[in-house]
Parts: structure tokens; sequence; C-alpha cells
């Protein structure tokens, strides 16, 4: 069972940044493949961003392009998403995701590409 672990969320005003991270508590597993997603309250779980680690290839949702950028360590096995200009509606939890496959996103439904994820971490913007 692998486990991931998930910091960097909080609280913060419309147009203030955040900066999350994720890893893996056994710093021996790796995965090809990472992401983020959220859920907010009542709605369904949305892919945010995800990178291959090999290539350091990047994707992203269209409502978070421009303000987040996905990252990943010199190792490979954390990864980082720095949030800027946050807005109300990017109020969620947000959970980190590891997969070891050749298709890391895809426009529909990432998540089902993902099969280890973390607890999640808590992102709320409101003024």
């Amino acid at each position: 069972q692998v486990h991931l672990v998930e910091s960097g969320g909080g609280s913060v005003l419309p147009g203030g940044s955040l900066r999350l991270s994720c890893g893996a508590s056994d710093a021996s597993d790796s995965f090809n493949c990472m992401g983020w997603f959220r859920q907010a309250p009542g709605k369904e779980r949305e892919g945010v961003a995800g990178i291959r680690t090999d290539s350091g290839t990047v994707y992203y949702a269209d409502s978070v392009k421009g303000r987040f950028t996905i990252s990943r360590d010199s190792a490979g096995k954390k990864i980082f998403l720095e949030m800027n200009n946050l807005k109300p509606e990017d109020t969620a939890m947000y959970f980190c995701a590891a997969a070891d496959q050749s298709l890391c996103w895809r426009s529909i439904n990432p998540d089902q590409l993902y099969h280890s994820w973390g607890q999640g971490t808590q992102v709320t913007v409101d003024s």
C-alpha cells in the first residue's frame, strides 16, 4: 500500500498564493505519473495538473492554466503545485495521486488513470 502525503494547504485571500507538496511516505517509492486533483463540496473530483516524473511533461486543466504550476524535485519522487492568483472557486480539498503507466493525463476523468491517493489538504480562498 502506497501512502502519499500532501502538505501546504491553508486559507488565503483572493489573489493570494499557496504551494502544495506531495511525496510518498516511503522514500523508495517512485511513479512515472503524478498529479493534483481537487474536490469541492457537492462537486465531482476534477483534475488540476499532472506531470510525467521522468520527462517533466506537464498537463493542466484549462481553469488553472497560467495561474498554477506543477513541478517535481530532481529525483522525481516529490511534486509541487504552485498556486497563484487564487480565486474563491479554487476552494476545495486538494489530493495528490500517483500511477505507473504510459498515459498520465487525459481531458476527461484523468483521475481514473491514478491508483494511489493521498488524504488531501484543504485550500480555502475567501475574503
